[in-house]
């Protein structure tokens, strides 16, 4: 589960990470008020405003009914402030991770000037932690090439990006974190700052059960301090369970409605760009199902994992959510009865035809298992026009003739 930068940045000061203050608005008269705000609390004219959406790459982004306006802006005034809020709340934030279409943007960010004058050069850094499977363990990515080129940097001079590496027993040690704060170049009280900083930083990725966390710019201000400027926070979506609070600061508003309306009915979802839509039970069968369907010359629509215990209405409603794509030009539902018997899949699969009224486009149905000539004579003898099969090859035969 994403979150948005301001909701990250409440959850790092309550394990003491510093991180640039702001005020999330979602008018353009509150954005005056928070900029007043600012103004007094800092007394310097300088404040930024933030476009908040699940997506990086915003400073560079920019927004589709005011092309000259990007997602990210200083602004030095209140009358600047109400223009770039009016300008950026409601319209479309395109960068490239969102790809063309861009995001919709509810909700600004007005945060405090970072980059004030001081004693000391002000310096910008990239960090971030996730998981590194090969090896097990966390690793703390980090380079002191930070900013809004992080991409690039990591494209064109690798050796400028640190790893560190931490074992799941021991946490992380400190003699990582001040080999990170060394590796930055830092010295004196930002050194120290720097040490403190990842090690509660490190804490907070714990705390929360987080899957990815990235600060950038991690930033040391003129006067030594080091803060967030940034943050992306993913959380692991299997541990909301246990954390009701974060999982309250879900916005569906910025997920796909189709994997939304899946998720209500427990069906693990995910859109694709291809014509074939697929309705599978088991992730490690849907992702043999897609590859079925792209050496049989298709490409699939979707993923969609109906689970161990697919009935009449799991298969109505994937047939609702496949359907509401119009790039699919056939349907293949390949269920392996296990758990769940065939005839009880098939009888489903009526059921739900029959309540969805005529479907155009062809379906193709192959069941195997538990029951599975029952089920092929029920959807044979259902008049429908569903064409079935039970091996593998003969669904890859319809799929081909059905994409031709």
């Amino acid at each position: 589960m994403n979150l948005h930068e301001y909701q990250a940045k409440e959850l790092l000061k309550k394990y003491n990470v510093p991180v640039q203050e702001g005020i999330a608005v979602e008018s353009v008269a509150a954005a005056e008020d928070a900029y007043r705000q600012i103004k007094a609390e800092t007394d310097s004219k300088f404040a930024v405003i933030k476009a908040q959406i699940h997506a990086g790459g915003r400073g560079k982004g920019t927004i589709k009914e005011h092309p000259e306006q990007h997602g990210v802006q200083v602004v030095k005034s209140v009358e600047d402030a109400a223009e770039v809020a009016k300008n950026i709340l409601g319209g479309t934030l395109v960068t490239i991770q969102t790809g063309a279409a861009g995001k919709k943007v509810n909700k600004i960010f007005v945060a405090k000037d970072a980059y004030y004058d001081g004693p000391s050069p002000t310096k910008e850094f990239y960090l971030s932690i996730l998981l590194d499977r090969a090896k097990g363990q966390n690793v703390i990515m980090y380079s002191t090439e930070g900013g809004m080129d992080i991409e690039e940097v990591a494209h064109n001079t690798p050796e400028k990006i640190f790893k560190e590496w931490v074992h799941p027993s021991g946490g992380l040690l400190p003699f990582q974190a001040r080999k990170i704060a060394f590796n930055f170049g830092l010295s004196g009280d930002a050194f120290k700052n720097c040490v403190k900083f990842v090690t509660n930083l490190y804490n907070a990725y714990i705390g929360v059960d987080a899957s990815m966390l990235e600060i950038n710019p991690l930033f040391k201000t003129s006067d030594e301090k080091i803060i967030a400027v940034d943050c992306k926070l993913n959380i692991d979506e299997n541990a909301l369970i246990r954390r009701p609070e974060i999982a309250a600061l879900r916005d569906i508003t910025e997920e796909d409605p189709t994997e939304v309306e899946a998720g209500q009915y427990n069906l693990n979802f995910v859109k694709l760009d291809g014509n074939v839509g697929c309705m599978v039970n088991g992730a490690g069968l849907a992702m043999a199902t897609m590859d079925m369907i792209k050496l049989s010359g298709g490409e699939p629509a979707n993923f969609l994992d109906v689970g161990g215990t697919a009935n009449a209405q799991t298969v109505e409603a994937g047939f609702k959510i496949i359907l509401k794509d119009p790039n699919v030009n056939a349907i293949l539902i390949n269920i392996f009865g296990g758990i769940v018997r065939c005839d009880r899949v098939a009888a489903g699969v009526i059921e739900a035809y029959n309540k969805l009224g005529d479907i155009k486009i062809p379906i193709i149905v192959r069941l195997q298992g538990t029951n599975a000539e029952e089920a092929k004579k029920l959807i044979d003898e259902s008049g429908l026009k569903v064409e079935s099969a039970i091996l593998l090859s003969e669904a890859a035969d319809l799929v081909k003739k059905a994409v031709a």
